[in-house]
């Protein structure tokens, strides 16, 4: 199966199937010398393993990150380095009943059509189990990048379906199960999803991922543009349907006037442009949204049809996250991390003996949190 690497310089490629034996990557091009341990990806591993609240997946899995290679003496050696996360918690019997039908809204059918056949049990390959591999990938170039440049990438929760999160604190983020930036509305999301929850149903969410101190120049246009290379990754996380830049959608409203961003002596007034002018980081924020769908993995029987095109009511039994964009924040900051440091080691490469502008705009004045 091709499409399984993220990145030109800074390579991820991931394996593995929901129910196999295990899961994992290579990571590519981390440059040596940089101190790693299991310990620095284990943080956001655990940020996002299933079974960690009542509103997410019950299946319990340790997430436990192994390195196979590309260290010595708790160093990157610049070789490649090989993430396995074993699996501990299959139910195969649970899709029993689905392997001659096809869920609604699913993969099921596009992998047949493709494959001529496909791995039913939790999904296979188009499971969000693989979204672990990418977070452990994205835990290294975080290091990296807050090492070498002090980037810091954060991401929260500013939708969770019809109810938006208006941004209070990154201090919020760590202590509730939602990836809140605003502790006054969890109890509405929990009473919202527990009645969710008894109803059977699931819903979509909305995450916004922020990019602190990016330096500028980042980014290759025409066809690698910063944003082009974020929108390329975070669109192939499981049940992203949207991504936004900045103001995104709400751009094709705005006056230029409004939405151009304007630079005076102290800095930039605002960021409407998401920290990307031309495909290039311009040094402010980088700040994208994602958009995710209701996953289609429910216990409410669905109208479909057979292998034989007969049709058939499909009931999905296991254990399914209501809503899958409540893991998806550690996953969203992974994959920007990925994309960052991907351009930073291509920027370094082609123009590190570049020297900038004798006019260095400073980070934007508001506007930070997206």
């Amino acid at each position: 199966m091709s499409g399984s690497t993220l990145g030109k310089l800074f390579r991820v490629t991931v394996f593995g199937e929901s129910h196999g034996p295990a899961i994992g990557c290579v990571v590519d091009g981390c440059p040596p010398g940089m101190a790693l341990a299991e310990a620095d990806i284990q943080h956001d591993l655990d940020r996002r393993k299933p079974g960690t609240s009542r509103h997410v997946t019950q299946r319990r899995e340790s997430d436990t990150a192994e390195i196979l290679s590309g260290l010595y003496q708790g160093k990157t050696t610049g070789t490649p380095i090989a993430l396995l996360i074993r699996n501990e918690d299959q139910r195969s019997k649970d899709y029993g009943n689905i392997g001659e039908t096809f869920r609604p809204g699913h993969a099921d059918y596009t992998y047949t059509q493709k494959y001529g056949f496909r791995d039913p049990r939790g999904g296979g390959r188009s499971s969000a189990r693989l979204t672990a591999p990418i977070v452990g990938a994205g835990a290294i170039a975080k290091k990296w990048l807050a090492e070498k440049y002090g980037t810091v990438i954060r991401g929260y929760m500013s939708a969770l379906g019809p109810i938006d999160i208006p941004f209070e604190s990154w201090d919020e983020i760590g202590n509730n199960a939602f990836f809140s930036p605003n502790a006054a509305i969890v109890p509405e999301l929990e009473a919202y999803m527990d009645a969710l929850r008894k109803s059977g149903d699931s819903v979509g969410a909305k995450i916004s991922v922020v990019a602190d101190k990016v330096p500028p120049g980042w980014g290759e246009p025409l066809y690698d543009k910063l944003d082009a290379d974020l929108a390329h990754a975070l669109m192939g996380l499981n049940a992203v349907k949207g991504v936004e830049i900045g103001d995104g959608m709400q751009a094709a409203r705005q006056l230029g006037t409004g939405h151009r961003d304007e630079i005076t002596p102290e800095g930039f007034l605002s960021n409407h442009a998401g920290g990307v002018l031309g495909g290039i980081s311009s040094g402010q924020p980088v700040v994208a949204h994602i958009a995710i769908k209701p996953t289609s993995s429910m216990r409410l029987p669905g109208r479909s049809i057979d292998l034989d095109g007969q049709p058939a009511e499909v009931v999905t039994h296991g254990r399914h996250d209501p809503c899958v964009g409540i893991r998806a924040t550690p996953i969203a900051e992974a994959l920007m991390a990925i994309v960052l440091m991907d351009h930073a080691l291509r920027h370094r490469a082609q123009c590190g003996d570049v020297a900038p502008g004798t006019m260095v705009v400073p980070g934007a004045i508001q506007g930070d949190a997206g």
